[in-house]
């Protein structure tokens, strides 16, 4: 059985920050050493690490320091599929048991 999740913006922030402080950590960069790979100030991989928030831009900068920026691009492909098994209302929802 699917289970459908509601996420909010707050929760996807905290998950990317997350995702890459744990790269990071794998890593063994610290965020001085991180800073000097992407460009993005240290005080900010730390602000971004404990809040979520940062701009786009340092987030790729930061995300093709860590991880492989192909992986984030894919997100942006084929979202016509991805779209057509969403539900489109409360009445899919429940007829469907997302």
């Amino acid at each position: 059985m699917s289970h459908f999740l509601l996420l909010d913006d707050s929760d996807v922030q905290h998950a990317f920050a997350a995702h890459l402080r744990k790269r990071r950590e794998q890593e063994k960069l610290s965020r001085d050493a991180l800073a000097a790979r992407s460009g993005v100030p240290a005080p900010t991989i730390k602000k971004f690490e404990l809040t979520g928030q940062i701009s786009f831009r340092q987030l790729l900068l930061l995300w093709q320091s860590l991880d492989e920026l192909s992986r984030l691009f894919a997100l942006t492909q084929n979202t016509e599929n991805n779209q057509s098994s969403m539900p489109t209302s409360i009445e899919e929802v429940l007829k469907n048991g997302f």
